[in-house]
């Protein structure tokens, strides 16, 4: 697991859920959709650790 990578995922989370919201308040869906794409990037990046780690525990 790289902290360093998990911290840039939710980096990107917050940031996306931020756009998400001001896309919201200003009904901009531009916003919004890249706001939400932002949030499943930073989900799949998660996962993509997830796999890594268990990966790593089964090798050790």
């Amino acid at each position: 697991m790289s902290l360093e990578d998990r911290a840039k995922a939710t980096a990107k989370n917050i940031e996306g859920k931020v756009q998400e919201g001001v896309g919201n308040l200003t009904g901009d869906p531009k916003d919004q959709i890249e706001g939400k794409a932002k949030q499943a990037e930073a989900k799949v990046r998660h996962a993509v650790e997830d796999v890594k780690d268990k990966a790593k525990e089964t090798l050790d």
